[in-house]
């Protein structure tokens, strides 16, 4: 298993913008359904399915969320490795 929970961060990702994307086709979808014009049941589908799914998708947002947090961390962690690398600090020392 993976050690970083910032590790399926791109597979998230991906995952809740498909999601997302699919919700407001399915919108849509339905709109045209009922014979409303394909533009307007796009323009209906971004205003209603992109906040339904800020509700639907949470579990998968918050698993983006803290992927993204845990990427973060990881790089402020080695950029103050670096850092200190460039002002002559041997890290080892102090650890």
């Amino acid at each position: 298993m993976s050690e970083h929970p910032g590790d399926h961060l791109y597979r998230d990702l991906t995952l809740y913008l498909l999601a997302r994307f699919a919700l407001v086709a399915v919108v849509a979808a339905v709109l045209v359904l009922f014979g409303v014009p394909l533009l307007v049941a796009l323009a209906v589908g971004l205003v209603v399915g992109l906040p339904v799914g800020l509700l639907l998708l949470r579990p998968l947002n918050a698993r983006v969320t803290a992927g993204l947090a845990a990427r973060n961390e990881h790089r402020a962690r080695e950029r103050a490795r670096l850092r200190a690398e460039l002002r002559g600090e041997d890290r080892r020392d102090t650890e």
